[in-house]
């Protein structure tokens, strides 16, 4: 694409990309013929943005108007022309302050990550987890079976996120304490250090060797277990700080931010846009909204990287803003924090 292009359009074009980002409103000739890197005069730059409105990378809103960047322009400007910049050490004392903090589960990991996204941006923050791969790694760290009178026991798993599930199980007959320690350190031999969505097998293997003559405690230790597995499908969605999309003058209007609280509550369209191929940069998707991807998300721009754990993905993290957001901020924040929390784990 840039082949198309002369180096002086490139730089007129990243100049005006640039200041409608900062400024919101249509940039003219005159303001950017300000800038002491292109020494060119106003009529020259006005000359040169007709070119660029007929290639398709500008758009006049209405006569007498400046420019305002197209969707192609924002996608040549994060392939080729942003320049990133380095991470700023307030930026990493917050990231760091939040982060080292003794946080166990992932979900609340994630909320953290979120939040914190949303506080340096100052843009709505996204994070999808992905529950499948949750599930698999969360093992079993402790079990025991607690005797509490002489037909009830009460089961105590605790996971390696913090989760502790406890719950009260009728052995079906009467037990003693010494036969209950026996089975409860046999189980727990067997399962600890696997996902609990593994112990079908496990345990019906283990039954009809140790505990036959135990049915009823066994059939109410596999319900138990079945009581306490997650099948709320297959994604977990947070998002944070909507309500920052009104530092934007552009959602003043009721019509326009009607529509973004309309995209981030369809929460399966907007999983599916966080999927979609957008433009690679350095482990950090950037989607380009345009109104092939729907009316909703034509105004729109996301950018998301992977929370991988182990070569798993474990997490998309990223911002959803307007299409004129502030790309250089977000790339660096979301790229030094997704692989800040990779290397932590």
């Amino acid at each position: 694409m840039m082949n198309r292009l002369s180096e002086r359009k490139l730089k007129i074009l990243q100049l005006i990309i640039e200041e409608y980002i900062s400024s919101g409103e249509p940039v003219g000739s005159r303001t950017i013929s300000k800038n002491t890197e292109l020494n060119l005069s106003a009529a020259t730059i006005r000359n040169e943005m007709s070119d660029l409105e007929e290639l398709g990378y500008l758009v006049q809103p209405y006569v007498s108007a400046g420019r305002v960047p197209s969707q192609n322009a924002y996608s040549l400007y994060v392939d080729e022309l942003m320049q990133t910049e380095p991470i700023k050490h307030d930026e990493i004392d917050t990231i760091e302050e939040v982060l080292n903090s003794n946080i166990c589960k992932i979900d609340d990991l994630l909320n953290e990550t979120v939040k914190l996204l949303s506080n340096l941006t100052s843009y709505t923050s996204i994070a999808i987890l992905n529950k499948e791969t949750k599930r698999k790694k969360n093992l079993i760290k402790h079990f025991e079976l607690v005797p509490i009178s002489e037909y009830l026991v009460v089961m105590i798993i605790v996971m390696e996120d913090g989760k502790v599930h406890n719950d009260i199980i009728n052995v079906g007959n009467s037990i003693s304490k010494e036969k209950l320690d026996l089975i409860s350190t046999s189980i727990s031999g067997n399962i600890v250090g696997k996902s609990i969505y593994e112990l079908g097998d496990t345990l019906s293997s283990y039954v009809k060797e140790e505990i036959h003559s135990y049915d009823v405690f066994f059939e109410n230790i596999m319900k138990t277990l079945d009581k306490n597995i997650d099948n709320s499908g297959p994604l977990s969605i947070m998002l944070k700080g909507a309500n920052n999309i009104f530092n934007y003058p552009e959602f003043n209007d009721i019509g326009i931010a009607k529509s973004f609280f309309t995209l981030i509550e369809d929460k399966n369209s907007l999983v599916d846009i966080v999927k979609t191929k957008g433009i690679e940069k350095d482990n950090v998707n950037i989607i380009i909204g345009d109104k092939s991807m729907g009316d909703l998300f034509d105004n729109y721009s996301i950018l998301t990287a992977n929370f991988d754990e182990n070569d798993s993905s474990l997490a998309k993290i990223g911002i959803i803003g307007p299409r004129r957001m502030d790309y250089k901020k977000v790339f660096t924040l979301i790229n030094y924090i997704t692989k800040y929390l990779n290397d932590k784990l």
